[in-house]
């Protein structure tokens, strides 16, 4: 399989703070090739966690266009738009955002299950994606019963359990002691072999040294990193 999953052509994004105009990323372009891993590095400011967000469709471009499986995310209605997101990205963050009254299962069932999938199925997928990364034993567990890094395990469970193209990973590891943040890293290395893309947004070079490419954001502008 050699189709570009994911493209960004000429993008840009522009803010307007009074009369002073901010522009942010300026003429980015990017191609994500199936089960391609990504790192995006830059310094704070530079626009990393905004173009995580044009590329997920949280946010829409002043100009350019991402292209997610044939479709011009900003081209689609906010319904097509979030039914994309739910099955073809999986997120991440630095702070988990897992829902602290559902439990580990249900927190990684949530995307199924909002995308029609039924009840029992949705419970098999995430058990299932669970056990992948190490926290069978933690079904039942809500947030708060958990560790950092286990809480960043659930996270990435329910990231892949709808089997999305790419996953999108803002500074996985930046909120984590260095043993969890090796776990989850290790954890990373494993996932990468699927046919899922990754692009991750980091400081940790670490990380980085374990993508297949590194990407800068300088000037706004995405520079391959030799």
């Amino acid at each position: 399989m050699n189709e570009v999953v994911l493209h960004c052509e000429s993008l840009a994004r522009v803010y307007e703070d009074g009369d002073k105009v901010v522009e942010v990323l300026s003429g980015v372009d990017l191609e994500l090739m199936p089960g391609e891993k990504i790192a995006v590095v830059g310094t704070s400011g530079s626009g990393k966690s905004t173009l995580l967000n044009l590329l997920g469709g949280l946010d829409r471009p002043s100009a350019g266009r991402v292209v997610l499986g044939g479709a011009d995310m900003a081209a689609l209605a906010e319904r097509e738009l979030c039914a994309l997101r739910n099955q073809r990205l999986g997120f991440v963050y630095q702070f988990h955002h897992l829902l602290p009254e559902f439990d580990a299962r249900e927190n990684v069932a949530m995307p199924l299950l909002i995308g029609g999938e039924t009840r029992r199925e949705s419970w098999r997928r995430a058990d299932e994606i669970l056990a992948r990364v190490g926290m069978d034993h933690r079904l039942q567990h809500r947030p708060g019963q958990l560790s950092g890094g286990e809480r960043q395990r659930v996270a990435i469970a329910r990231a892949l359990v709808a089997s999305p193209d790419v996953v999108l990973m803002d500074e996985p590891t930046g909120n984590l002691d260095p043993d969890s943040a090796a776990q989850v890293l290790a954890l990373i290395d494993e996932l990468g072999e699927s046919s899922a893309a990754f692009v991750v947004v980091t400081h940790d070079p670490a990380i980085a040294a374990h993508m297949n490419r590194t990407l800068e954001l300088r000037g706004g502008v995405l520079e391959s990193r030799g």
